[in-house]
């Protein structure tokens, strides 16, 4: 399909009908660019089977990172052979059909996929062998991800553990393992088991573990591994040992990923200031209107290495804010504690009406361009937050969160935003510092366009 209708900008930049072009031959232009095609295709196809992409079920994410490495590759080839070659190839053709490729390659999968899913032939019920936190999240994770098909058929608690039934799903079975597992599971009829036990139980329950690796084929273990940086874990094998050594890769510890980053920011925060300052000076314009004040207005936060900067905002409060939150405590007392958990009210009576719409949509944040163009924040990165809110509630996480750049958008803004706990969001921006690739920032970045329309979770 890309490479039929990759034809229709090479036909409107030589201004031919795209009707007539898609419905004649296309001479000696099409067996070349069709050779080539094809020769290129075969070439990404085997890389997704070495990827495992038609072996093995993968996250929407990494599927779509690979896929876009892979085509990155394949653009760089197709480039080298038309700029390179002698051959009469539409290069404008070419270019257009691994574009359009990268953009229908994901769509048609993740539509036959939903396809397949509502047949009810793409799920596949697995049952989860723990108890625990480990088990919890792992469902968590797997429901975050339903194109993945996995359903958690039900529960299997080992020998002398306990389940607290309400950390899991209303509807969900839970039932005993029983001594011996190979039989429960055959009962069941051998589904696809995941194993994923606390830290605690994997002693306890050694023999039950060594029983599964050897007997049963169809296992999948989540190991409890909290708090390291997953992403990008080297694996590590010693011939004739039960030896698992897991190299860490902290990339945002390294010179050249905090490089990437860098010239990551400038390039698309100096874009979008150009692209975006007919709006931004619209936006000014309203502001000032409304009141005669300011614009904007610059909040004291931390930054990297602890520096404080001003963080630059389109003011959406009133100018004497203080005193009507003074005003506001002292009519509603029972709020103070709301405030004090997240710095954040529902009905803010500071709010200008203007300043409603911009924090709903979160365009109040866009002066924050400017803090990325001066080295002060980041694209993506940790919420910016106060000294007091470090020193209050980070603890050694502190140490972590002063590591990067605090940035515009980030993984707990995608995550629920307002609607989250505290404790909630420095989880969320402490795993994104251990597990920062460029590619999640990109990730983010596009899930941020989606929640910033949808408008959830801002207030």
């Amino acid at each position: 399909m890309a490479f039929y209708l990759g034809r229709i900008p090479h036909a409107l930049y030589y201004h031919l009908n795209p009707v007539k072009v898609l419905l004649s031959w296309w001479g000696s232009y099409a067996q070349i660019n069709l050779l080539i095609f094809l020769l290129l295709a075969f070439l990404g196809i085997t890389f997704f089977i070495v990827r495992g992409h038609y072996s093995r079920r993968k996250a929407y994410w990494d599927e779509l990172g690979d896929i876009l490495a892979i085509f990155t590759l394949l653009l760089a080839l197709n480039a080298a052979i038309a700029f390179g070659g002698k051959w009469p190839i539409s290069r404008l053709w070419l270019f257009s059909t691994w574009f359009l490729a990268l953009a229908l390659l994901p769509l048609m999968r993740t539509l036959l996929r939903a396809l397949l899913l509502r047949m009810g032939v793409w799920s596949m019920p697995v049952v989860l062998i723990g108890c625990g936190r480990n088990a919890a999240e792992t469902i968590l994770a797997l429901n975050s991800e339903p194109i993945l098909g996995y359903v958690v058929e039900r529960i299997l608690v080992p020998e002398g553990e306990t389940v607290q039934a309400e950390n899991y799903p209303a509807d969900q079975i839970i039932q005993p393992l029983g001594n011996d597992p190979l039989v429960t599971l055959a009962t069941l009829g051998n589904p696809p088991v995941v194993l994923a036990m606390d830290m605690e139980q994997w002693n306890i329950h050694e023999g039950m573990l060594r029983t599964l690796t050897v007997h049963y084929p169809k296992l999948t273990v989540v190991p409890p591994l909290r708090g390291l940086p997953l992403f990008g874990m080297e694996v590590m094998h010693f011939f004739s040992h039960d030896v698992l050594m897991l190299r860490v890769r902290d990339n945002l510890a390294q010179l050249w990923p905090r490089i990437t980053k860098r010239l990551f920011d400038l390039l698309a925060a100096s874009l979008l200031v150009v692209l975006l300052s007919p709006f931004l000076l619209y936006i000014a314009w309203r502001i000032r209107r409304a009141d005669g004040g300011p614009a904007l207005y610059a909040q004291e936060r931390i930054g990297h290495q602890g520096k404080p900067f001003g963080c630059l905002k389109f003011r959406s409060m009133v100018i004497d804010a203080d005193a009507r939150l003074a005003e506001y405590f002292t009519a509603n007392p029972q709020l103070k504690a709301e405030y004090e958990q997240t710095y954040k009210l529902k009905n803010d009576p500071r709010i200008t009406s203007i300043g409603k719409f911009l924090r709903k949509t979160s365009l109040d944040e866009l002066p924050q361009l400017f803090n990325v163009l001066r080295g002060e924040m980041s694209l993506v990165g940790p919420r910016p937050v106060t000294a007091k809110e470090i020193e209050t509630y980070y603890g050694e996480i502190g140490a972590l969160y002063k590591r990067v750049y605090p940035g515009i958008t980030g993984l707990w803004q995608v995550s629920g935003r307002s609607n989250t706990s505290y404790s909630e969001r420095i989880y969320l921006d402490s795993w994104y510092v251990k597990n920062w690739t460029l590619w999640y920032d990109i990730v983010i970045l596009l899930r941020t366009i989606k929640v910033v329309l949808k408008r959830d979770g801002a207030y």
